[in-house]
């Protein structure tokens, strides 16, 4: 229960900041300072090799949106590797329930989003923008209620968050691909190569993996596959455990399989990055990501896209979890925990739609046009926080008696 307090303590954190982050984007985008926010936001960076020219151009928003984000996504692999190796995905009958409730809190909101945008060919690109659950504020908010939340609660919350992570990274890898080319995606393809063979000989050295994974993030950037995937492929390929048996095999030559400390690279790189994802990728793509004019949030400047994204956070999550859960309980699929009862699982379910980071970044790849754009930040910002205080308050209710107190 130690690990699981921590993880929440520090996603506790990483919410706040995010709130924050997004009320200075707010501020920013309808005061006085909008014009220097917008430069910021366009600020171009050049990234070349020498006499060699320009490789990469990039502003702001790009920048943070493709490279930075791509070092969250590492995380989140990581993250996911070790839960299918070691942790809570490991076992099929683990992963049934949230698995199953993933799946559904992923379709209804789609489904909500398309009804409220059929005949918007224009609007329907971002059918998967409700599905996201934002894993910092949704467990930030389970930490204001303290040790009210059973800690079977605290898990099915944090096994949900996962696989819809991984659910939004398979979304993102095949729905939202364009104009591909191929031989980046061949070049992309042998960097994974090399990195599987780091793998397999046994090279625990960081700098390797990070040194093809930066070519291979370029290719994956220049193949029309968003290069966040890059990431993610990366921190596949990081060993998670020592294998004593490849280390003397490449102590004969290989160098690059000198032993450093008993931390396998994933974690190693892990404990290296968690601390600058929260504290500075996360805020600051939430402030280039979240302003939105407020003149805009009127009832008559808002469409289908508003209203399906807000509709599929507040109500699809809500459904689809909980329905998927109630179902497997009362048909003997699942076994309820003990001392939980399905109307527990409906304040998680009402949290999980805090879309908000993964459904922001899934705006930006699913729209070039600003005003369509704009409509679905306001509908993540209205569903996200209707979201939070409603889960919030639910939970509050339900749980407040004392024999639910459990220690972390």
């Amino acid at each position: 229960m130690k690990v699981i307090g921590k993880l929440i303590a520090n996603e506790a954190t990483g919410g706040v900041l995010l709130l924050l982050a997004t009320a200075a984007a707010l501020i920013a985008e309808n005061s006085a300072l909008k014009d220097l926010y917008h430069h910021f936001l366009h600020l171009e960076f050049s990234f070349g090799m020498g006499h060699g020219g320009t490789l990469l151009e990039l502003d702001t928003h790009q920048l943070i949106n493709d490279l930075l984000m791509a070092v969250f996504f590492l995380l989140v692999g990581i993250e996911i590797k070790r839960e299918i190796l070691e942790g809570q995905l490991k076992s099929l009958s683990a992963i049934a329930v949230p698995g199953v409730a993933a799946l559904a809190g992923m379709g209804v909101p789609a489904a909500i989003y398309i009804a409220f945008n059929q005949g918007n060919s224009a609007a329907l690109s971002g059918w998967a923008i409700p599905s996201a659950t934002d894993i910092a504020f949704a467990v930030g908010v389970l930490a204001l209620l303290g040790r009210l939340v059973p800690y079977q609660l605290k898990l099915f919350l944090l096994t949900v968050a996962v696989l819809d992570d991984l659910g939004a990274i398979v979304v993102i890898a095949f729905f939202y691909a364009s104009d591909l080319k191929f031989d980046m995606l061949s070049y992309s393809g042998l960097c994974l190569l090399v990195l599987w063979v780091f793998n397999w000989l046994g090279v625990y050295r960081r700098s390797p993996y990070v040194l093809v994974g930066a070519c291979m993030w370029y290719f994956v950037l220049q193949s029309g596959v968003h290069a966040t995937i890059a990431g993610v492929l990366l921190a596949f390929t990081l060993p998670t455990r020592i294998d004593i048996q490849k280390r003397k095999f490449n102590a004969i030559g290989l160098s690059l399989s000198k032993y450093y400390g008993s931390e396998p690279p994933a974690e190693r790189m892990e404990h290296s990055l968690a601390g600058w994802v929260t504290f500075f990728v996360l805020p600051l793509f939430a402030f280039t990501n979240a302003g939105v004019p407020l003149h805009e949030m009127g009832l008559d400047n808002l469409g289908g896209v508003a209203y399906g994204v807000a509709a599929g956070l507040l109500l699809g999550k809500a459904i689809g979890i909980y329905g998927a859960c109630w179902l497997m309980f009362r048909s003997g699929f699942a076994r309820l925990p003990e001392g939980l009862r399905t109307a527990d699982y409906f304040g998680v379910a009402i949290l999980c739609g805090i879309g908000f980071t993964m459904s922001l970044f899934i705006t930006g790849l699913s729209f070039d046009n600003a005003a369509i754009t704009n409509q679905a930040r306001v509908g993540i910002l209205t569903g996200s926080t209707l979201a939070a205080l409603t889960g919030y308050a639910y939970l509050k209710v339900v749980l407040r008696r004392g024999d639910r107190a459990v220690s972390d």
